[in-house]
């Protein structure tokens, strides 16, 4: 097996690359929301659990 670099180099980007902030989630749109849950119960037949 033919290895490409260094194994001693392996991760090395990560550990460079700045670390962001999250970012906040934010609730989908009532339609799409609407959407996913008529789907959830139409179309896949499950029971949603509020």
């Amino acid at each position: 097996m033919v290895t490409h670099g260094s194994v001693t180099l392996a991760g090395k980007v990560r550990s460079v690359t700045p670390k962001l902030p999250r970012k906040e989630k934010r609730s989908p749109i009532p339609r799409i929301k609407v959407k996913s849950l008529y789907r959830k119960r139409v179309v896949l037949k499950r029971e949603l659990s509020t």
